[in-house]
């Protein structure tokens, strides 16, 4: 149930139908039609563009298509008024049966607000991947919570969502935390480590170091290292797997597949990768110009083996193969999603770090290339998060060596509110998170809010159920402040499918918190207008009474689920 959409498909109807009688243009495109809330409610329930946007290609005033549109709408009995303002545009106030019938539908189906606007298209979000060298931190945890609730919200818009993780396990730094852990295996046999610069120098691996000496004894500690890495990297990255998955699961973020780099290297998928590029002609050998700006002094130019990415929007070709032969970061980069492509994804969203923001075009350009386009590639950078408590800098974790660790800020905030916090700005949008306004409940503080409407739903249920109320799907209501609730919850599957296009799931945690101020402002009028309240001593008005909250805590625990947040019926 979409009321947004049902009323434009009356509009479009409404155009078809002048087209016909020939007081329209054939041949008109509706596809940027669009039915809306008015920028000012007291200008109506909904507003269309549809004069505007069709006036030029139908060569007409925009007013006088408007008038003829008008007469159209007027005849819906779904519509109360129609009113033209300014150049053009329409104005439209629905019919309070229509907010009855709307809360009806609400409480009377299952998935209100659910989309198949994805129409079951294959969809790969990659999220988190960090590097498996030590615990997440807290750039890792809005990265995973961006990237969590977006699959979510894509899976309720009606895409087939998988959730993968990339595990960087194929560079050098895991042979760092190799000889890192293999100092705590000494250290654990009670010899002292060392800890040179460069290593990781967390006491997480203390009980990597333990774990070693259960598995190895004492064999290990005087066999050279050739003989010992292999062994101790697989080892040492396999723990260090195992505490992300731990940290992910107190962040309530469980992934479907975990693709390891190492898989691609000797088994012939950065070579069939490149292939395809290179069948395709985009595949050269050549000297890259110079850096810009400042040119490095250790700078010089050499022949290697380069993608033509500018011919798929890059600023530069880029090198997929050293001088010396060796492959470039780049390149399992390019097999990675060289896989996704042959995996018949639909659409690949990458989710990085702001650091990553080099990456961006390249990577799109290499899976243009590698689908011939038609598969859309997005890469979401994340920007950083700031945190505080007592108003001071939040210090690093002295278990974690170097940052705050994700397992910090869950155990101090909890996962929900952690969650919905790390939503209620865009992801390329910096993000304080301050422990002391995160807890405390206040209008201030978003998720209190959105939680605090839904327990006082649950509250009047509570009470109606001690008075032997008979809860029922047919409301009763008419007062502006009643309307205005109920104009929210009809926004609600339009902010979905508008949040899933633009992969904007903080475009939910606004919404929840505006649907949540309708009702508390509804809540705090029924205190002054006993005809507001929703119990009664009359139990069939109060049954009516009650439909409308309920249809708002359907929504509530619908939003938060996409959020991955729990709803609480009560608050503590």
């Amino acid at each position: 149930m979409n009321l947004f959409a049902d009323i434009r498909v009356l509009v479009i109807d409404s155009l078809a139908a002048l087209t016909a009688e020939g007081a329209l243009p054939e041949g008109l495109d509706f596809v940027n039609v669009a039915v809306e809330p008015p920028r000012d409610p007291l200008h109506g329930d909904m507003a269309t563009n549809a004069a505007m946007v069709l006036a030029k290609p139908a060569k007409a005033n925009p007013r006088e298509i408007a008038g003829k549109l008008a007469e159209k709408l007027a005849a819906d009995p779904r519509v109360e008024t129609v009113d033209v303002a300014g150049p053009g545009f329409i104005n439209l106030r629905l019919a309070e049966g229509v907010w009855s019938g709307l809360v009806e539908g609400v409480l009377g189906a299952e998935g209100y607000g659910r989309s198949t606007m994805g129409a079951g298209k294959k969809i790969n979000v990659e999220y988190v991947s960090a590097n498996p060298t030590g615990p997440m931190h807290v750039g890792h945890t809005r990265g995973a919570v961006f990237g969590d609730a977006l699959a979510s919200l894509l899976d309720f818009a009606g895409f087939a969502v998988t959730r993968e993780y990339y595990i960087n396990d194929g560079g050098a730094q895991v042979d760092v935390l190799a000889r890192s852990a293999f100092e705590r295996y000494r250290e654990a046999n009670g010899l002292n480590p060392e800890i040179a610069e460069g290593m990781y120098p967390g006491d997480y691996l203390k009980q990597v170091g333990e774990a070693m000496k259960a598995k190895y004894g004492e064999r290990l500690l005087n066999t050279p290292e050739e003989q010992w890495i292999d062994e101790v990297r697989e080892f040492a990255t396999g723990e260090m797997m195992d505490m992300i998955r731990g940290d992910l699961a107190l962040l309530g973020v469980k992934m479907d597949n975990f693709f390891s780099e190492k898989s691609l290297y000797g088994t012939g998928l950065i070579e069939a990768a490149l292939k395809e590029l290179d069948d395709k002609g985009l595949i050269y050998e050549g000297v890259l110009e110079p850096p810009k700006g400042k040119t490095p002094e250790d700078w010089e130019p050499r022949e290697q083996t380069l993608f033509k990415s500018t011919e798929h929007g890059d600023d530069v070709d880029r090198p997929v193969k050293k001088s010396d032969g060796s492959w470039t970061y780049f390149a399992p980069d390019i097999a990675y999603h060289y896989d996704k492509v042959k995996r018949g994804y639909d659409g690949i969203i990458d989710v990085f770090g702001a650091d990553h923001g080099g990456y961006v075009k390249r990577m799109k350009a290499a899976v243009s290339a590698l689908s011939d386009g038609k598969v859309d590639c997005d890469i979401k950078l994340i920007q950083l998060v700031k945190l505080f408590k007592n108003g001071e800098p939040f210090k690093m974790s002295k278990r974690a060596g170097t940052f705050v660790t994700l397992r910090d800020v869950v155990e101090q905030a909890g996962k929900d509110v952690t969650r919905f916090i790390m939503l209620t700005r865009k992801n390329d949008a910096p993000l304080d998170f301050d422990f002391d306004k995160v807890l405390e409940q206040s209008k201030d503080n978003p998720v209190f809010y959105v939680q605090y409407a839904n327990a006082r739903v649950h509250s009047v249920l509570r009470k109606a159920a001690e008075q032997g109320v008979t809860l029922s799907n047919t409301p009763k209501f008419d007062d502006p402040a009643e309307i205005a609730v109920a104009r929210k919850i009809a926004d609600f599957p339009r902010q979905v499918e508008i949040a899933a296009k633009g992969h904007e799931p903080h475009r939910i945690a606004f919404y929840l918190y505006e649907l949540a101020s309708d009702f508390h402002a509804l809540w705090n009028k029924g205190n002054e207008n006993e005809a507001l309240r929703f119990l009664h001593d009359d139990a069939d008005l109060s049954a009516a009474k009650i439909a409308l909250p309920r249809a708002v805590a359907v929504v509530i625990s619908a939003g938060l689920g996409i959020l991955g947040v729990e709803p609480m019926t009560e608050m503590r």
